[in-house]
């Protein structure tokens, strides 16, 4: 199988969507996507029913990457918030992950608990100790495959030029991907791109602080993965919104205006077909 590191050598961006349970992860897998992205917010609130604001524990996050990781055909990309403490977790965490099966970690920079980041409140740790973060992250993997994402919140506290100037300090740090969260227009993403060589990351939320564009205009900013965490999820749940309401309104799910997805499909996506073919081989 291609490594995440091999498909990022193409200047072709790789698109990543979110995943937040385990039947998005086999729906978007059967789109053939380069790459997974384990959403946090998205998990969080779909394992937990909490907000991603630093509730999660490891515990918690290590187990969706492994049950995530066991069916995904695609490399996932999985959320380790600050990596869940000081150096000593950092090293757990990215221990963990790896050989939970992911095929990068995403580690950020802002304090404990931490806040998704497209809301507000967001405070970022001093730069030397995330600094010292990668560095053990970078020496805790197993494999140079295992990479290493990190990310800056600093954009919105503390304005772009402190973003920019952690983000080079991270990437001699020994990060292999840069991840500048929430810049505000399109001209700072085109300053972001300008500033590095290493792969970048943009995180296309919406109806969030980054403005969302077309496939071709990030490339031409230079970034080379794009993630876009909850747009799948905020699919779903409006739709569920309308199925619940007509529902509640009628009593009834006929005549409902939303389309619904084929239980036999839905079935067939699920691995029922494994079994029905189980109960005929090792029927009486």
């Amino acid at each position: 199988m291609t490594t995440l590191r091999e498909r990022l050598r193409s200047r072709e961006l790789l698109v990543a969507p979110g995943i937040h349970d385990m039947v998005s992860l086999r729906l978007a897998d059967t789109f053939d996507f380069d790459a997974l992205y384990m959403t946090g917010y998205g998990t969080v609130a779909s394992h937990l029913g909490l907000p991603d604001a630093g509730l999660a524990t490891y515990t918690d996050m290590a187990g969706r990457v492994k049950a995530f990781a066991s069916q995904a055909a695609a490399p996932l990309i999985a959320d380790g918030d600050t990596g869940y403490g000081g150096l000593l977790n950092v090293r757990h965490t990215v221990r963990g992950y790896e050989e939970a099966g992911a095929a990068a970690i995403q580690l950020e920079d802002q304090e404990f608990p931490k806040k998704c980041g497209h809301t507000p409140g967001r405070r970022v740790i001093p730069m030397q100790d995330m600094v010292r973060k990668i560095r053990v992250a970078a020496e805790s993997r197993a494999s140079p495959d295992f990479l290493i994402i990190a990310r800056t919140d600093a954009r919105t506290a503390l304005g772009l030029d402190e973003a920019l100037r952690r983000g080079e300090a991270y990437a001699k740090a020994g990060a292999d991907i840069l991840f500048i969260e929430s810049p505000e227009s399109v001209e700072e993403m085109r300053a972001i791109g300008r500033a590095f060589d290493l792969p970048l990351v943009a995180n296309m939320v919406e109806t969030g602080r980054t403005p969302v564009l077309a496939k071709a205009d990030l490339e031409s900013i230079g970034y080379r993965l794009a993630i876009f965490p909850i747009a799948a999820m905020l699919a779903s749940v409006r739709a569920m919104a309308s199925v619940y309401g007509h529902l509640k309104a009628t009593g009834s799910t006929a005549g409902c205006p939303q389309p619904l997805y084929d239980f036999g499909d839905l079935s067939l996506l699920m691995g029922f077909q494994d079994v029905w073919e189980f109960d005929k081989n090792h029927a009486d």
